[in-house]
């Protein structure tokens, strides 16, 4: 009887929130909509609780958006993901249900932000390259650099589309910048946002100060490269300690399923699989954490 009762609640509450959205969606205006567009990623006072700052910071950085736009649809299908598991594993699937999706969305977000931060370090050297073409052509520095975020590619350009609209809104280009390099917290965006202060403060050849900087992060790149050449065997060697616990959990349960399935059907088995699994996540984290430091 509980189970039935469970599904309708959710049921009734995915129904309300549904309509909810719908309301609201009905309301807004098309001024709205437009200011909204307008003030995408830009910095601006929230009157949000502080605990989704850190969440909205991550999700920008990994160019997924704004995350607290659906937080609430998000969190009420973990919550029914979390009763789904109550009522298929009991207490050992409510665990599950709640420690793996807010463990992958951390990894997968974490992933994203890497990825996306490595492409776009890759392509600063030739954004900074044309903008020393472009000043060598008699441009100033700041239609440089805005000139060079148009010939750019994504995701350099989406980021830096940032940059863009606080010069439009004002900003100074070494403020602007320098807004863009705490965000993502990369030392080659640092130094970018420093040359530019100092050229914007004291003056001086900005191509020249440019085109080492070009230098710089090339040799830094090629040093990274080498770096993850000399570390390989490491790395696999993590990759193999952290997956073959699964393989040979999986291999059991295609080779001999009643082993496990009896373990899953008695409470001490419970408990050992239950215990498993979290070392296991521990394990993977440590790894991780220990592959980042490299």
């Amino acid at each position: 009887m509980l189970k039935p009762l469970l599904l309708i609640l959710v049921c009734l509450t995915l129904l309300g929130l549904s309509l909810r959205l719908f309301y609201n969606g009905w309301r807004q205006n098309g001024t709205e909509r437009v200011l909204q567009r307008l003030n995408q990623g830009q910095p601006q006072l929230s009157s949000e609780a502080p605990r989704w700052a850190r969440l909205e910071r991550a999700f920008l950085r990994a160019g997924l958006g704004r995350p607290t736009d659906r937080l609430g649809v998000w969190l009420l299908l973990w919550a029914f993901g979390v009763l789904l598991g109550f009522v298929l594993g009991k207490w050992l699937g409510l665990l599950l249900f709640m420690v793996l999706p807010p463990l992958a969305l951390r990894l997968y977000v974490s992933w994203r932000y890497q990825r996306r931060l490595r492409r776009m370090i890759e392509q600063l050297p030739s954004l900074l390259d044309h903008t020393v073409r472009s000043l060598k052509s008699g441009r100033t520095l700041a239609d440089a650099v805005l000139g060079a975020i148009e010939a750019s590619e994504d995701p350099l350009k989406n980021a830096m589309g940032r940059v863009q609209r606080n010069v439009q809104l004002g900003v100074s280009l070494a403020d602007a910048v320098s807004d863009l390099a705490e965000l993502y917290e990369r030392d080659e965006l640092r130094l970018f946002a420093l040359g530019l202060r100092v050229n914007h403060r004291y003056g001086g050849n900005a191509s020249e100060l440019l085109e080492n900087l070009i230098k710089m992060i090339r040799e830094r790149d090629q040093a990274s490269r080498q770096l993850r050449a000399m570390t390989g065997e490491t790395r696999v060697t993590a990759w193999v300690l952290g997956v073959l616990p699964v393989s040979l959990a999986g291999y059991f349960l295609i080779s001999n399923p009643k082993y496990l399935i009896a373990m899953w059907n008695d409470h001490s088995g419970q408990l050992m699989l239950a215990t498993a699994f979290g070392l296991q996540v521990f394990g993977c984290l440590l790894l991780w954490r220990m592959l980042r430091s490299l």
